[in-house]
């Protein structure tokens, strides 16, 4: 079998009194659509936060194209670009979409504001916004932001290409979407994956049942800090694991503890 992308050996991570991952051993394939669920709290978004090389674990090793790293992602370069989307989108209110999506270019680049502008509506046009490069977000609906902020992730840079994003992590991308923009998003997640100048390998952190069926292959499910589950999509309905079941149930009986 091939060697995965991004591999965690022993990953630990601990707020407080709260161990929310213990000794979790994670793989992501090139190419691969990696869905991470379990129910809330259980530390999904701390593990994309820690692929993202933004936190560091508390034990454990990361390694990245068989290659260890050390720290986080500003002390040393990694050997694959990994980009993040976040829940929120977290685009700068005080910028226009062009300025936001281009944002990393105009920091770290050397290229004219017209090419980066140029590199912003290519990708604009790549998650179905063209022309909107001159609105702020507010002005934009919820599922638009998300797509500015897939726009923003998988950004190029022509002078740098080791910058170019080759894994991107989702976290929570249709969280508060209605479920016709959910689709939108869903879509375009599978879209980017097979387009050029997306993404084709990426791990996604959802609780939506659509979500989790319509743009992951393989899936790991956390509970209680560790990985208590892990197969295909279409295992789903067939397994026996009772974590599972509950889950994708709804059902308040069963093994998963329901806070409140």
């Amino acid at each position: 079998m091939a060697e995965p992308i991004i591999e965690l050996k022993g990953i630990s991570k601990t707020f407080g009194d709260n161990k929310v991952l213990d000794e979790v051993d994670l793989k992501i394939y090139q190419g691969e659509a990696l869905g991470i669920i379990g129910p809330s709290g259980t530390g999904k978004s701390t593990i994309l936060r820690i692929i993202a090389g933004l936190l560091a674990p508390d034990s454990g090793e990361i390694w990245i194209q068989g290659k260890q790293r050390q720290g986080l992602i500003e002390d040393g370069e990694s050997p694959v670009g990994i980009g993040l989307v976040f829940q929120q989108a977290a685009l700068f209110d005080s910028l226009t979409v062009e300025e936001n999506v281009g944002f990393l270019l105009y920091q770290h680049s050397k290229l004219s504001r017209q090419r980066i502008r140029e590199l912003v509506s290519e990708k604009l046009e790549m998650v179905g916004l063209p022309g909107i490069g001159d609105r702020y977000p507010a002005e934009l609906s919820g599922g638009m932001r998300k797509r500015v902020s897939f726009a923003r992730a998988i950004m190029s840079n022509p002078d740098n290409p080791k910058d170019n994003p080759e894994v991107l992590l989702y976290d929570e991308p249709t969280a508060g979407l209605d479920p016709v923009a959910s689709t939108v998003i869903e879509d375009l997640i599978r879209d980017l994956q097979s387009k050029t100048g997306g993404c084709n390998t990426y791990a996604i952190v959802t609780h939506q049942d659509s979500t989790i069926r319509r743009t992951s292959n393989r899936i790991v499910f956390l509970y209680q800090g560790k990985v208590q589950w892990e197969g295909v999509v279409d295992d789903i309905d067939i397994t026996e694991n009772a974590l599972v079941r509950q889950f994708f149930s709804g059902s308040v009986e069963g093994p998963i503890q329901v806070a409140g």
